[in-house]
């Protein structure tokens, strides 16, 4: 039974993999302070409450969060006798090795949906995350990681447009009636979701030109299905992108030990 980790920058996604399906998933804040202990103590609880008797003996951790890896391979050696495959990390073998500059070093969330994304689709994609930033995922045909494009996420930019400008209210990401709006909060909901659709449609519309051949949109990450009301930027929305992606590296890890 393997256990899946998806450290990201804000929230943390535990999810347990029996090989053929996920049997739960649960999201937790991302603290790097957050002792092995208490992650066990949560998660076993969860557990529980849903009747899941998972006996977890293999664990694969992404972290963008470097501080929080230490704690969570402790989590691994304690309670569930495995030592973790960390995906970024030597010893965590990639169906293909990314082709980028020499010395960069790509984030482990990107690599990974590179894998869940190749594996169920094939060659020739973008894959756009919804996360603290909205990346964009270059896929080339044999599923190599090539490059990609990072922007300010949503709740990152409205929480930057509060903070630089007082007067202006938190507001919730929504698609909007109308483009204009006739109140401060209609008019920060427009800018934003006509903001986002824009940014998407106009960078894989250039990246598209750029690599001079079709590409397949695929959107994933929290707000994709909101955006993808707007203008048809996706061919298709993968709300587990991410966790399918950890447990294709971990079934090639294991395939070619």
């Amino acid at each position: 039974m393997l256990l899946a980790i998806d450290c990201g920058n804000t929230n943390t996604v535990f999810s347990i993999w029996n090989g053929s399906e996920f049997l739960a998933t649960w999201r937790t804040s991302t603290e790097w302070q957050r002792t092995a202990d208490q992650y066990f103590v949560w998660l076993s609880t969860l557990m529980k409450m849903r009747g899941i008797e998972a006996q977890i003996d293999e664990m694969i951790v992404s972290s963008t969060v470097p501080r929080v890896v230490f704690n969570l391979r402790v989590l691994a050696d304690r309670y569930f006798n495995c030592r973790p495959l960390v995906v970024g990390k030597p010893d965590c073998r990639l169906p293909v090795a990314p082709r980028v500059d020499a010395g960069t070093q790509v984030g482990p969330d990107r690599l990974v949906n590179t894998a869940g994304a190749w594996d169920r689709h094939g060659g020739d994609l973008v894959v756009v995350d919804f996360g603290t930033a909205t990346t964009f995922d270059v896929v080339d045909t044999d599923g190599a990681y090539v490059g990609g494009v990072i922007s300010p996420g949503v709740n990152l930019s409205l929480e930057a447009l509060h903070q630089a400008a007082a007067a202006l209210p938190h507001v919730d990401v929504s698609k909007p009636e109308r483009v204009i709006g006739t109140n401060t909060v209609a008019c920060m909901q427009s800018g934003i979701f006509w903001g986002y659709v824009g940014l998407v449609r106009g960078i894989c519309d250039r990246i598209r030109a750029e690599r001079d051949r079709p590409m397949r949109i695929i959107g994933t990450g929290g707000l994709a299905p909101l955006f993808a009301q707007g203008d048809m930027l996706f061919d298709d929305i993968e709300d587990d992108l991410t966790m399918h992606g950890l447990t294709v590296i971990h079934s090639y890890n294991k395939e070619t030990a």
